[in-house]
């Protein structure tokens, strides 16, 4: 009989991504799932032939039967703690309740889950009695659940990872809250890894609960010095503050790290419980040799160094435009669509405009009026968004569901069309596309497409308050592309579009 293949939710997530690829390592057949096709088949496992890719949101039951349907085992990797998600706890509750239903009616033979470290009894942070919570709700289907606890992982592109990382860097001393004495034992990701993909084989973790960790257990405070010493960084001063409480200290850790508060809060909330595993029933029952705190940290800097990052904190998030943005019938109109563009033509072929369009934001920037963007992400940091500094793997080409600034890489068409979907906070929903096209033997005419949805009146006095600005930027950046390939403008930027409304189109609701 052929081996059925293994679910894997959350694929595109920090944890999921380099699971499926663990797995396939393995000789696993995998399914991996996700919301968005078109993310999934950017990744660098999609082309392995032990690999089914299904789409499925976590909170629809019939897609995530669909996708479950055939499977032996399930990774529950799925997390709503996302600066788009208002109540992550909540949808959390009800993404589990889907997949203990889709377990009893798929036939699951069990479910494999990544949880937090950390006693019922220790007055849990709202994000570890969440995870607990998720726990529970996976075991009263019928599926047994097995469920790994973890406290920090240590990784390149982690969230609490990029946290210290940032802290370290950047400040010469901390002024701390007194949680940085708290103890924690944090695990390398290659554990976790390690860990996940070895219960498969183990029928004696089915339907148990197991902490992990690393043989490390240190203060946050002793962490932030080991770093800087791995780091090859001066010591860092760390002065506790009685009277600074986790929740203020996560005011200036947003503008500090490049981790969106949405993440910052609930992580640095959990700080205050100390989180060090007491059931040791794992190292004899899947013994490995695990990586010391230093050692992980090593690790992770050679990736970052190597540009070898396989997956980050900021992988998660649909990629998908806004349905709007497909014209349907009239019952569906949701709105009105702003528009502002411009077109220039630049004397340059078609291939080397792509390669500069491919490389925008992130390192190389928006090649005019970078100020005019720092200045737009770091009002975004000071309302809880994403902000211009996320963490992010440098690429020569973008991917659909890629994070870039503020933007997520919503459709990709290699050499003529690159769409971004706006995260930043925003009275409405934005889309920025750049569309390219031959004009002549050595010409090739860019398109830079702005799309705005408002919300209410604040919605509408946001897009005129920006309108000029908008304009500016635009003209500018084409400007700055021809000047970046050394390339005359034929035909210099000019607006293409009014900014008059046009009906938007809501496509019919999914549940």
């Amino acid at each position: 009989m052929p081996q059925k293949p293994v679910l894997v939710t959350g694929a595109t997530g920090y944890v999921g991504g380099r699971l499926v690829t663990a797995l396939l390592h393995a000789g696993r057949r995998v399914r991996a799932v996700g919301r968005s096709l078109e993310k999934l088949q950017c990744r660098t496992y999609a082309a392995h032939p032990q690999l089914e890719l299904a789409r499925a949101d976590s909170l629809d039951p019939d897609a995530m039967h669909q996708a479950a349907a055939g499977c032996g085992a399930a990774y529950y990797l799925v997390h709503s703690m996302h600066p788009t998600t208002r109540d992550f706890a909540a949808a959390d509750r009800q993404a589990a309740s889907v997949m203990a239903r889709t377990a009893s009616e798929t036939g699951l033979e069990r479910i494999i889950y990544l949880g937090g470290l950390g006693r019922d009894d220790d007055q849990l942070s709202h994000h570890l009695k969440s995870r607990h919570e998720v726990a529970a709700i996976l075991a009263s289907g019928s599926a047994p659940v097995t469920h790994l606890r973890a406290a920090m992982i240590l990784g390149s592109g982690s969230a609490s990872f990029e946290i210290i990382r940032s802290l370290v860097e950047k400040l010469p001393f901390m002024i701390a809250p007194r949680w940085v004495r708290n103890r924690c034992q944090p695990i390398a990701i290659s554990d976790v890894l390690g860990y996940l993909v070895a219960c498969l084989d183990e029928p004696r973790t089915i339907g148990e609960t197991f902490d992990i960790g690393g043989p490390d257990v240190l203060s946050y405070a002793d962490m932030f010095r080991l770093y800087a010493s791995v780091a090859g960084l001066p010591p860092r001063p760390i002065i506790p503050v009685p009277f600074l409480t986790p929740r203020l200290s996560t005011y200036w850790m947003q503008l500090v790290t490049p981790v969106p508060r949405a993440l910052i809060v609930p992580l640095v909330e959990g700080l205050r419980n100390e989180v060090v595993f007491r059931d040791t029933r794992i190292l004899t029952l899947l013994p490995r040799n695990r990586l010391t705190c230093r050692q992980a940290i090593a690790l992770a800097l050679d990736k970052i160094r190597q540009n070898a990052v396989e997956s980050t904190c900021a992988d998660a998030g649909y990629a998908a435009p806004p349905e709007w943005t497909a014209c349907g019938d009239a019952p569906y109109a949701g709105g009105t669509v702003y528009q502002c563009g411009y077109v220039a033509v630049v004397a340059a072929p078609l291939a080397a405009v792509w390669r500069a369009v491919a490389r925008i934001g992130g390192e190389t920037g928006w090649y005019w009026g970078n100020w005019m963007w720092r200045l737009r992400g770091f009002g975004d940091q000071l309302v809880g968004g994403v902000g211009l500094r996320r963490v992010t793997t440098p690429r020569e080409a973008p991917r659909v569901g890629d994070p870039l600034d503020f933007w997520r890489v919503a459709a990709v068409e290699a050499p003529r069309r690159l769409v971004l979907a706006a995260e930043m906070r925003t009275p409405g929903e934005a889309l920025l596309e750049f569309r390219l096209r031959e004009a002549g033997p050595e010409a090739t005419e860019i398109v830079v497409h702005s799309k705005f949805l408002p919300k209410g009146i604040a919605g509408r006095a946001y897009w005129y308050a920006l309108l000029w600005p908008h304009n500016l930027v635009f003209a500018g950046l084409l400007r700055g592309i021809a000047a970046a390939l050394g390339a005359p403008l034929v035909s210099p930027p000019s607006r293409f579009t009014p900014h008059l409304p046009q009906t938007a189109c809501r496509l019919p609701h999914r549940p």
